[in-house]
Formats: structure tokens, sequence, C-alpha cells
């Protein structure tokens, strides 16, 4: 029985190397990083102060957060000396699939939108 669906949501292109965009998700922002042909993805929030983790700046597979430089560990989502009530932030596994990045989500996340939609929006930050 699978628990998870593969969804679609954007072409690798849209994301520069040693970059990250977010992409809107069902309400829901998830930071996508392009290390170089490899892809990582997170939820887009810093659990110190909600900074966009997405405006960061890579630091090996790590990312500083842009509000207030806390680093967050793509693989696993831990903050870097994170003070003991602070969470580790979601992440997801990714693949590439013909040119598109795809996002493992479990089923209990529900989505408002069919699973066969061909790629999210890239939220466009000011």
């Amino acid at each position: 029985m699978n628990n998870s669906n593969w969804v679609r949501v954007t072409k690798c292109e849209n994301i520069p190397p040693r970059e990250g965009r977010a992409v809107l998700l069902d309400g829901r922002e998830v930071a996508v990083f392009n290390l170089g042909g490899r892809f990582l993805a997170l939820e887009n929030s810093c659990p110190h102060r909600g900074g966009p983790l997405a405006d960061g700046i890579l630091n090996g597979e790590k990312v500083v957060c842009p509000l207030h430089a806390r680093k967050v560990c793509l693989q696993s989502g831990a903050m870097e000396k994170a003070e003991a009530h602070e969470p580790c932030v979601q992440t997801y596994s990714v693949r590439v699939l013909d040119g598109y990045v795809e996002l493992l989500v479990p089923e209990w996340q529900p989505l408002s939108v069919p699973l066969s939609a061909n790629v999210f929006p890239i939220v466009e930050t000011a």
C-alpha cells in the first residue's frame, strides 16, 4: 500500500544551480534547492522566526536563513545550534523525472489540486 504520491512542481531549469526557489504546493510554500543537478526540498519557513529559506544562501548542504543567519540542514531539516524548543523543518523526498522536479507528498497532506497538474507556480518575491 502506497501512502505517498509524487507531485510535479517545476521544471529543473527554473531553479538555477546553487539557488533555491519557493513553490506553492496547495497553499504551502516549499523551498526547492538545486545543488548542481541534485535537488533537495523542505518547508520554506525557518522555525526560528519564519524567514523564507528559499531566499537564503546555500552553504554546502545547508541553507542560511536570510533573516537571522540560522543554518538549516537540507537533508534532515535540523537547525544548527538550535535552541531546545525549536523544531526541525519538514523535508520532502525529491526526484527528477523528464526534466521536472517532483516531490513525494504523503497522503495525509491532502492536495486540493489533481496530482496530474503540470507545474505548481514558483512564488515571486519582492
